[in-house]
């Protein structure tokens, strides 16, 4: 009897195995498209598959395009950086792993470089983290500080990644853009575009946990004064909220322009989270080499994100150390800034030139 029911049994999973077999076919479902379906993204990342860098790569591409509009520079890097790599590279111990938040001599450098912006000492082992590239420090931060329910007051336009990782997080991105100043008859500047002050302290409330600060600004180039930065800091000051400041162009400033770090500003070191890049300042953008400064009961919990995913950057790379800009922008502010173009600082005149004269040819051709 045993027998003939788990032959019976066998047949009708067999039965409910062809049937399923059969059913996909009618369907049209290939098994990868079966499996699609089976085995979805998670929640976390829905909708957060397309990437302005990927687009603008494909188009880049061409060789008739002159690319102003990606942070990569088109100046070499000092030949004495590429000679020490080089020599670096051959020296065994130096191809391992490393300490997993930062190279020992590359935290102990920034710690004696930064000790000089922040005027007082900075702990290299405890608020310095090395990441792999600004965007890892972003992550890091991000992960690290916001929890699901958070708001992060975001400055449109924006460095595209911001919002994805918020996003990322379970937190609620807040945009707050940039205005143009009214002028008549004059050349527009980066610094015409301002916050109001009284619109940006309406974007704080009981659940802000962060705002992301960028200057010098990208993509417009805006470096922010020292009144600016002070109406940010009070206002983090005011809600008890966390400013995650990137400063990855803070050495590529034009004479008569200032960088100013807000984690300098009475009451904001304890609350500030500042982002460094090696790539931008050495012109080695591949070599994605970032840093974050904070005190140590804020960078412990960006240490923990490090530890637990990427853990370490390479050794060797540590001891040495015209895209729209509505393409920044959340959806309900894109119409402002579809008129203008982003220009990256860090081209070579020939560059600009070139892009000048496709960008003549073009305005022709309308007219």
């Amino acid at each position: 009897m045993f027998l003939i029911q788990r032959r019976l049994c066998s047949l009708g999973s067999r039965a409910k195995f062809l049937k399923t077999i059969y059913s996909s076919k009618i369907l049209g479902f290939s098994t990868s498209a079966k499996m699609a379906l089976k085995f979805k993204n998670a929640k976390r990342i829905e909708g957060l598959d397309s990437n302005v860098w990927i687009e603008f790569t494909k188009l880049a591409a061409d060789p008739s395009v002159v690319n102003l509009g990606q942070g990569l520079p088109d100046i070499s890097p000092p030949t004495y950086v590429k000679e020490e790599l080089s020599k670096i590279a051959l020296i065994d111990g130096l191809n391992q792993y490393t300490r997993g938040f930062g190279h020992p001599s590359l935290v102990k450098a920034l710690s004696c470089l930064y000790e000089k912006c922040y005027q007082n000492q900075i702990n290299p082992d405890k608020e310095i983290l090395v990441t792999v590239g600004a965007y890892g420090s972003l992550f890091n931060a991000i992960q690290g500080l916001v929890e699901e329910g958070d708001e992060v007051i975001i400055m449109v336009p924006f460095y595209d990644c911001y919002e994805p990782m918020v996003r990322m997080a379970g937190a609620t991105p807040v945009f707050i853009p940039l205005r143009s100043k009214p002028i008549d008859g004059e050349k527009w500047s980066s610094s015409d575009w301002t916050l109001d002050p009284q619109e940006l302290e309406s974007k704080f409330n009981s659940k802000t946990k962060a705002i992301i600060l960028n200057t010098p600004h990208n993509p417009i180039g805006k470096v922010y004064t020292k009144e600016e930065l002070q109406v940010i800091a009070d206002l983090c000051i005011k809600y008890d909220t966390l400013c995650i400041s990137d400063e990855v162009y803070e050495w590529l400033v034009y004479t008569g322009n200032k960088h100013l770090k807000i984690a300098t500003f009475p009451g904001m070191w304890e609350r500030t989270i500042t982002i460094g890049s090696a790539g931008k300042t050495f012109s080695v953008t591949g070599w994605k080499l970032g840093w974050s400064i904070g005190p140590n009961h804020l960078i412990k919990h960006l240490q923990t994100v490090q530890q637990n995913t990427i853990y370490t950057c390479a050794t060797p790379l540590q001891k040495l150390s015209a895209i729209p800009v509505s393409a920044f922008c959340n959806s309900e502010t894109k119409s402002q800034f579809e008129k203008f173009v982003r220009f990256c600082f860090i081209k070579k005149d020939s560059t600009l030139d070139a892009a000048e004269e496709i960008i003549k040819a073009w305005s022709r051709q309308k007219s």
